[in-house]
């Protein structure tokens, strides 16, 4: 058995095992329990009640949370020349088509979300096999499939942040960092589970909200009470 280092017992002694936080508690003790030299993100993960193989189950969406989630989204922007104006002036970090869509089917993906419009999607399905895999293929569901090129950096500049219940029935995804206020780690969480209930699927029956956990990058994850989060 490893050896329990000193931070791993400071950890174990302040969260009591078994034990669900109301989500104000949570926010606060997922600071106290961190001990990173850097600032690590704040997760939340969400059990839906939900079977995700059923395609009347599936639960997906975006959500802007209100306070971002403290991390530096690099955009792409994949546009015609008569909207690479408007993609810079809503903050994109890359704008162009023909040479980024060739330095992506070299490898390069150094980005974190891809925002483009209906009519160039034809140039970017042969490069759907690279970003694919990596969540990177834009979506108009998610909209990042769009005319309104500056409207969507914007968004996702702020937060906008999309999600999508996995094999599991777990939603997991990031809603700040560990420098945050509890208030707003707390607030960012009750935006996200929010819309998390408005996408319940009417086929899904019993408990939809199974269980919330808060954790950071390198901490153990905090159970939350789930009635907490929606009061």
């Amino acid at each position: 058995m490893g050896r329990i280092t000193k931070n791993k017992k400071l950890v174990l002694v302040k969260i009591e095992a078994g034990k669900s936080y109301s989500l104000h508690e949570a926010a606060g003790l997922v600071k106290d329990v961190t001990y990173t030299k850097f600032d690590a993100s704040v997760d939340i993960d969400v059990r839906l009640g939900v079977d995700p193989r059923k395609a009347n189950q599936m639960v997906r969406g975006v959500v802007t949370l209100p306070h971002g989630t403290g991390k530096q989204v690099r955009v792409l922007a994949l546009v015609t020349p008569d909207k690479e104006q408007e993609a810079k002036d809503a903050g994109a970090d890359y704008v162009g088509l023909d040479e980024f869509i060739d330095k992506i089917k070299g490898g390069w993906t150094d980005v974190d979300v891809i925002i483009t419009m209906p009519p160039v999607m034809g140039k970017i399905g042969p490069i759907g096999r690279i970003l694919g895999p990596r969540g990177l293929m834009p979506n108009p569901k998610s909209g990042t499939v769009t005319m309104e090129i500056g409207k969507a950096v914007a968004e996702v500049k702020a937060g906008k942040i999309d999600f999508k219940v996995d094999k599991f029935g777990i939603v997991h995804t990031s809603i700040g960092k560990v420098s945050f206020d509890p208030d707003k780690i707390a607030e960012n969480a009750k935006e996200f589970v929010n819309m998390l209930n408005k996408l319940k699927p009417s086929a899904a029956k019993g408990t939809y909200i199974k269980s919330i956990y808060l954790s950071s990058t390198m901490s153990p994850g905090i159970q939350v009470e789930p009635k907490s989060v929606t009061d």
